[in-house]
């Protein structure tokens, strides 16, 4: 699972390029699945297999070291969070899809390359507007107002392209990639955006919805309780559980925000967790939710139709020549 750790970051000549869909029907979906060829899905989904390992049985909480990096990451997401700050939503008839939303994505959407600029170094700088795609994309759909998993993913994919050009190293360190940033990412930032501007849930059809909006907190989540000494799969549905170990558990974090942000009986607004809350151990839950994650997510066209390419996640083999 040690994706690329050993390889240097690659030449400044490298030819970067604009990333752009490339899924435009069904059949396409078969390039994207050819996962025996280092293209995108294969780079993709190990990247977040080598997180998910790099997690496990880890608390929130540990002790680590911070590279630069890292806290340049930080800085950027806390920009990101104070604009949120600094663009109350509007007074607007509808309840849901706040146009506010529109104005803060302008800014991401004008800003992003210089945001993206203070975490490369100098000799990347080619690199920074084929990074800087998927940090917009990943912030939701300015059109729809809406957030789902192909942003998600987005976000994702983001690190892995800051990991391809060597700015983010995969090494015993992988796990704070995990925890700082999506800890500090998708969680309370893109909450904040969910809460604030009412964002709907994309492509929600509540049918295998694990939660309206994320998917890889739970994946990573379940790994960091694998082996617990006393946590089992049936404690995350029990409220004293979760208050007394969410703070350390990232799988514990989704479950209170769901059921801060929905009513009535978990069961029924969320009958796969639910499910999956009776299952015995959690590196079953671990292995289900990879599984789940690949056919719900990775695999529907809906999802993929929107995921870019370019030269660091590639739709084709790169012939090198």
């Amino acid at each position: 699972h040690d994706l690329d750790s050993s390889e240097e970051a690659p030449p400044a000549t490298q030819n970067f390029i604009i990333p752009k869909k490339e899924i435009h029907t069904v059949p396409d979906m078969g390039k994207w699945k050819r996962s025996q060829v280092p293209v995108a899905y294969a780079d993709y989904i190990g990247f977040i297999l080598t997180l998910n390992e790099g997690v496990k049985g880890k608390k929130l909480t540990f002790e680590y070291r911070v590279s630069e990096a890292i806290e340049k990451l930080v800085a950027l997401l806390n920009t990101l969070d104070r604009w949120i700050d600094e663009t109350p939503p509007v007074d607007q008839p509808s309840r849901f899809g706040n146009k506010a939303y529109r104005t803060w994505y302008a800014k991401l959407d004008e800003e992003a390359e210089n945001l993206v600029a203070t975490v490369v170094p100098t000799h990347l700088a080619a690199a920074v507007p084929e990074v800087a795609v998927y940090l917009k994309e990943s912030v939701g759909n300015s059109t729809r107002i809406d957030y789902g998993t192909g942003h998600e993913a987005a976000f994702a994919a983001f690190l892995c392209c800051l990991c391809k050009i060597g700015v983010l190293r995969v090494d015993d360190q992988i796990a704070i990639t995990v925890f700082l940033l999506f800890a500090t990412f998708p969680f309370p930032v893109m909450r904040k955006l969910q809460k604030t501007y009412r964002m709907e849930p994309a492509g929600s059809q509540g049918v295998w919805g694990l939660d309206d909006f994320q998917f890889l907190p739970f994946i990573w989540g379940s790994s960091q309780l694998i082996d617990h000494p006393y946590l089992e799969p049936r404690h995350f549905v029990d409220e004293k559980a979760v208050n007394e170990n969410h703070k350390d558990y990232m799988f514990l974090e989704c479950i209170l925000f769901i059921t801060e942000m929905k009513t009535g009986p978990f069961a029924e607004h969320s009958n796969q967790l639910w499910n999956i809350s009776a299952v015995p151990s959690w590196s079953k839950v671990n292995q289900g939710l990879i599984r789940m994650y690949k056919a719900e997510c990775l695999e529907k066209f809906p999802v993929i139709q929107h995921f870019k390419f370019g030269s660091l996640l590639p739709i084709h083999p790169v012939t090198s020549g």
